[in-house]
């Protein structure tokens, strides 16, 4: 009954920047700490950054300073902004609570390529 609909991933060139967004139904969204994953071909799924519900965030090292996360308890939606993208980065990009259940979505892919 959990859906989660991610949303806003593209190919774009390295530098460049989008931003995705997961819309939650069917959870109680305001009070849980919700994070963005990631899985690159040949990877493990793993945690991008996470925000809380009272919106303290934490990010793995190697997207600080360059992406942000962010939510809005009113439209139950989580957004990642991601900025000076790196070919790096390409992944098919997850919300989930945190920590994670096991109620993925589809997810969105993001390719930096030139």
């Amino acid at each position: 009954q959990v859906q989660l609909v991610e949303s806003g991933g593209g190919l774009v060139q390295p530098g460049g920047s989008l931003r995705l967004s997961c819309a939650a139904s069917g959870s109680i969204f305001s009070i849980n700490a919700w994070g963005w994953y990631r899985q690159a071909p040949g990877k493990e799924r793993g945690l991008v950054a996470f925000i809380t519900h009272v919106g303290n965030t934490d990010y793995v090292d190697y997207v600080k300073g360059r992406f942000t996360i962010s939510r809005d308890n009113a439209k139950n939606t989580v957004y990642l902004q991601m900025n000076n993208l790196k070919p790096e980065d390409t992944a098919i990009y997850y919300c989930n609570k945190y920590p994670a259940n096991n109620y993925w979505g589809q997810g969105t892919q993001v390719t930096v390529s030139s």
